[in-house]
């Protein structure tokens, strides 16, 4: 599907590398695209109880001897503490909370300031009564006082974060979940969740920001062209035709009555060819400006390298007048409608792309672009038979796409895979071997198959498909990230993905998705200020502001843990 970051021949699952970062499916890597959040699984305490909310406060609201009622003579101030709170226990589990609170802060009042782990759970005790008031800040007070006296107090560090996050202090909530989240190694389903929470909206804040104020960036050829590739019936990305050259190219039998060397249209086109890019969006603006008769194709060919360097938001008005261009050539509309439709979806506006999807079939109805593309929008909208639908439409249309070939495999193992279905699982296998004999030079068929592969642990032979794609596209750096995650998971091999991501950056070294991979191993070697470099590279090279957000929660996380680290001597588990 065509975007402002769009899916790349080599992203195997044809989702964006943003979310497919969160799916490579590795023991070694499982937590890559969100450094220390993904582990979802349910796990149980000591006392086999599911982890949960902690909300009761600490300590028997049964009476001990000589604790709890009317002080027995000569009991230490201890005793009488330990009775106060007792006491407080039994008010908290009637459910009235502000008598607990009295008898908390007689206990804190009655205990020496010598025994520390008991003052520090009177404290805990009386913000989780506070907790039920709703008075954050109380709950913040409390709990510092708390972690003062034991600073790897789980239960008070927790309720802190769930307190700040009320008050919405983001950073420092992420700081004291993070801690909790190394002291129970990642165990507690709730304080996962809470990381979770607070990163993304932490990432959302900064990538709003940055993103705004970002300078443009224009990706690597490689990626300009792996772009372009993606389309067959785009009228702009064709190379030049006899009735388009430049006067002093033509015959004297050509068409120079058609065009002047002052197209800004045709000399876009031309530093197209020469890979000139940088200079084709004041070209363009030169033909929409002076009115010429490529105004349309100069309008789509600004917007899409916009897009391309993402700015959706100069995109947009050129899409839409090449869309409402009813005297336009057809293709053109439809082209602007796709990449319209991407945009939307980058924008998490799944139903404006899929309006504008529908509505490029509707006006172009052979057009294999649309369903090619439309297909891979249901597969991230995990609409499965839809997509295989339509990239049956697309292979209808032009037998010879390999692309929609190979795209449509992977449709239907995926379909099988997670349906749990082994004998459709093994017809979308035997479907990918068709692909790959029938088009042995489409590297996304290798690349697609080598996923799946991979899914199956059939590591040597995805090994041998992705050193295919290799040797049909030896400049794709998406690859050598894919081959080196590989590495990772099959044979624990540090150095050599390493060294795979590393020549995925000497190829293109504006390849986000290989910063963003090696940054996320880098955390799990605790390598933790690589890791942020790694992160902020890949931040700076975000072709959207989704990408961007999910970039700063990994940098966010990379950064709590360095500062807890500092914080409280806690070092979260390596590889």
């Amino acid at each position: 599907m065509a975007a402002s970051k769009p899916v790349e021949p080599q992203s195997g699952s044809g989702l964006p590398r943003w979310q497919l970062a969160l799916l490579v499916g590795t023991p070694i890597v499982l937590g890559v695209g969100a450094v220390y959040l993904w582990n979802r699984s349910k796990t149980k305490d000591s006392s086999g109880k599911r982890n949960g909310e902690r909300t009761t406060p600490e300590g028997s609201a049964s009476p001990v001897q000589g604790q709890d009622g009317p002080f027995i003579k000569n009991s230490s101030p201890l005793d009488r503490a330990q009775g106060a709170k007792n006491k407080g226990n039994k008010y908290f589990k009637a459910g009235k909370y502000e008598q607990a609170i009295q008898c908390y802060s007689e206990a804190i009042a009655l205990c020496p300031p010598d025994n520390k782990t008991d003052l520090s759970t009177f404290y805990q005790n009386r913000a989780a009564a506070f907790e039920q008031q709703m008075k954050w800040t109380e709950v913040v007070q409390d709990c510092s006082h708390a972690v003062e006296m034991n600073p790897r107090y789980i239960k008070a560090l927790f309720r802190r974060a769930k307190a700040l996050e009320r008050l919405d202090n983001k950073k420092e909530c992420l700081e004291d979940v993070t801690a909790v989240c190394i002291l129970e190694a990642f165990q507690n389903q709730q304080s996962m969740l809470l990381a979770d929470k607070v990163l993304k909206l932490l990432g959302k804040e900064k990538a709003k920001d940055k993103y705004k104020n970002r300078e443009p960036l224009m990706p690597s050829p490689q990626f300009i062209k792996s772009y372009f590739s993606s389309f067959t019936d785009d009228i702009i990305s064709q190379p030049l035709q006899k009735g388009e050259k430049k006067d002093e190219d033509k015959d004297k039998e050509g068409e120079a009555a058609e065009v002047t060397e002052s197209s800004g249209y045709l000399k876009a086109k031309q530093y197209m060819e020469e890979e000139n890019y940088d200079k084709i969006i004041s070209e363009c603006t030169k033909e929409v400006e002076s009115g010429g008769r490529y105004t349309a194709e100069a309008l789509l060919l600004r917007a899409t390298f916009y897009l391309l360097i993402g700015n959706a938001t100069g995109a947009q008005p050129d899409l839409d007048r090449v869309i409402n261009m009813e005297e336009a050539n057809v293709k053109l509309r439809a082209n602007a409608l796709i990449k319209r439709g991407s945009m939307y979806m980058q924008q998490q506006q799944p139903m404006l792309s899929t309006q504008d999807f529908n509505m490029a079939a509707e006006i172009d109805t052979r057009n294999a672009d649309v369903y090619h593309h439309r297909g891979q929008l249901k597969i991230l909208l995990d609409q499965v038979e839809e997509a295989v639908g339509d990239f049956d439409e697309c292979i209808k249309l032009r037998p010879d796409s390999a692309l929609a070939q190979a795209q449509k495999c992977f449709a239907l193992y995926r379909q099988a895979y997670t349906g749990n279905n082994p004998s459709q699982v093994q017809t979308a296998m035997d479907g990918f071997e068709d692909v790959i004999r029938r088009f042995p030079k489409c590297a996304e068929g290798y690349a697609l198959y080598a996923q799946a592969l991979t899914d199956q642990q059939q590591f040597g032979k995805a090994d041998e498909m992705y050193d295919k794609c290799i040797d049909l596209e030896p400049d794709n750096a998406t690859t050598y990230v894919h081959k080196g995650l590989l590495q990772l998971q099959w044979k624990q091999d540090l150095d050599l993905g390493l060294d795979l991501i590393s020549k995925a950056i000497e190829i293109d070294n504006k390849c986000d998705f290989a910063y963003e991979t090696m940054g996320t191993i880098e955390v799990q070697r605790g390598n933790l200020d690589k890791a942020i470099e790694m992160f902020n590279r890949a931040i700076n090279l975000a072709k959207s502001e989704m990408e961007m957000a999910h970039l700063y929660s990994l940098c966010d996380a990379a950064n709590a843990q360095t500062e807890v680290a500092r914080k409280y001597g806690l070092k979260p588990p390596t590889l």
